[in-house]
């Protein structure tokens, strides 16, 4: 047996969920739905495991720490006990919040958008895709130097909120992210400029666009695949699908579309990512026709319906 530990795969990350429920929030979702997506989202992290999960009523969130003093340290003795490297938080979480739990819990805490973020760095494929993703870190990332900025120092796969090096100067790294966004900007230009172009090709082709938009994980890609032949990644995964994808079909009645498969939805997507995919957006908004794949058998299946209505009335 080879004792090289290049020859050994490194242990995945033992995470934990925690869902916090806002008592004093009257819209708020089913705590335990909830809870499930936000297991599901990890579940699509590469390299992750999650071991344990749990919901946390607030009243109302803590200026410094999120949760009570109480409930920080019954959560910590079970995050040493099980061994936890990262806890996902679903839900925001300020960066004062971040720090001191990160601090009191000895772990990584990453929120909800961190997490999206992480996913979609993961499936990006395109170059506007990635331009795209990096774009949304970086603006996400500006906003929380209260610690570390890691983006340009990966230690693993991802966008580097789950590892990497330590503090950095403020000042330093404000001024080093205001410079990528500008030259991705340019370079998101140059591709969003080649894509006008395709789109402006395909409408002189007297085919309508017929795009698929739905809740993430509802269907689409297989829905996608069993029209078209294609083999778009099509898994039981929150976001299998990130970056767009068309294909000609010819209808029963004999007319011939393009059908065009996009990005899923979700609950509370990170504002970062819904500026990032502006493109995207108006992809699925300029078809033809957009339909909209529903999973009926989701408990929230009403709820996800309203989560993707209002992002495309965005």
């Amino acid at each position: 047996m080879s004792t090289d530990p290049t020859s050994r795969q490194r242990a995945p990350t033992r995470a934990f969920v925690i869902h916090p429920e806002l008592t004093s929030d009257r819209e708020r979702r089913d705590a335990q739905a909830a809870l499930e997506e936000g297991t599901a989202l990890a579940a699509a992290l590469p390299d992750l495991l999650v071991v344990g999960q749990e919901i946390v009523r607030l009243a109302k969130p803590h200026p410094g720490h999120l949760f009570g003093t109480g409930k920080i340290d019954e959560i910590k003795a079970r995050l040493a006990a099980e061994e936890i490297e990262l806890v996902l938080i679903d839900g925001p979480v300020t960066p004062v919040q971040q720090r001191n739990l990160e601090k009191a819990w000895k772990v990584k805490i990453l929120d909800r958008t961190g997490l999206i973020l992480e996913i979609f760095s993961d499936r990006a494929r395109t170059r506007e895709g990635v331009l795209q993703v990096e774009m949304a870190a970086l603006s996400y990332q500006r906003t929380r130097l209260v610690r570390a900025w890691t983006h340009l120092e990966r230690q693993r796969g991802g966008l580097g909120f789950v590892g990497g090096p330590g503090e950095t100067q403020i000042e330093a790294d404000r001024r080093a992210i205001d410079e990528q966004l500008a030259r991705l900007r340019k370079q998101l230009a140059k591709v969003v400029k080649t894509r006008e172009l395709h789109r402006a090709a395909r409408a002189k082709v007297p085919f309508p666009v017929v795009a698929l938009v739905g809740y993430t994980n509802a269907g689409k890609s297989t829905l996608f695949n069993r029209m078209t032949g294609a083999e778009v990644m099509a898994k039981d995964m929150l976001f299998a699908t990130l970056d767009p994808t068309m294909r000609a079909l010819v209808l029963p009645s004999g007319r011939k579309v393009i059908l065009s498969d996009t990005v899923g939805f979700i609950s509370d997507l990170p504002t970062q990512l819904v500026a990032a995919f502006r493109a995207t957006l108006e992809e699925v908004l300029g078809a033809d026709l957009i339909l909209h794949v529903r999973d009926i058998s989701a408990e929230e299946t009403d709820a996800q319906a309203r989560d993707v209505e209002t992002i495309l009335g965005s």
